[in-house]
């Protein structure tokens, strides 16, 4: 399953990426808005801390990297990891000045050594020619992956399905809000947090494990 997830990823991406270039729209987003504001309720999950080390699955071009510099974060470690390799090439061009900044391509999830926080952006939401069982199999493989991977917390973001029916498209997958809330809180930690308040059709889930 993975290796078809993988190429329907590449395909998607990389024409998103020649389309639109180094942009939010290059990396599958509606506009900087919208990826921004993703950001910020991610970002929560180590507000006011520094000095931490974080790892960003799916990474893109980086841009959550620049949103904490913006953001006055300082002395962290990130790593960004990818499964597309033009993604990893144009981001470590971009951040050939910041050593504190890595990127590398992997092949899913389990790849990721371990880091204080994971955070995914974004990489829930298309779900291609796959069923939405394989989807949420997929969804729940990942996450378990990502908090194995954090010593003290994990974040996503995933489309909700409470979003408008006549506003839904096929090729998206909408996932339950309340079953990943009780399936991280069941199996991950008793700190979780479910964000659904910053007016987009997703949600945000906090994991904290300290």
């Amino acid at each position: 399953m993975f290796e078809k997830i993988n190429q329907e990823i590449n395909n998607f991406y990389n024409q998103n990426l020649q389309t639109h270039g180094n942009t939010a729209q290059g990396v599958g987003w509606k506009n900087k808005e919208a990826q921004q504001v993703r950001f910020e309720q991610l970002a929560k999950l180590f507000s006011g801390e520094n000095g931490f080390v974080v790892n960003d699955l799916g990474c893109g071009t980086g841009d959550f990297a620049q949103y904490l510099f913006d953001k006055g974060f300082s002395e962290f470690t990130y790593t960004g990891f990818d499964v597309l390799e033009k993604m990893v090439s144009v981001a470590s061009n971009i951040y050939t000045d910041k050593a504190n900044c890595l990127f590398r391509q992997i092949s899913g999830a389990w790849d990721m050594p371990e880091a204080d926080y994971t955070v995914a952006s974004g990489i829930f939401n298309i779900r291609y020619a796959l069923t939405d069982q394989e989807w949420l199999d997929y969804i729940l493989q990942t996450i378990t992956q990502m908090n194995a991977s954090s010593q003290r917390g994990f974040a996503f973001n995933a489309l909700t399905s409470y979003s408008d029916a006549d506003k839904m498209q096929q090729y998206l997958y909408y996932s339950d809000p309340l079953f990943l809330f009780d399936y991280c809180k069941k199996n991950f930690s008793r700190n979780v947090a479910l964000l659904h308040d910053y007016n987009q059709y997703d949600f945000t889930i906090l994991v904290r494990k300290m």
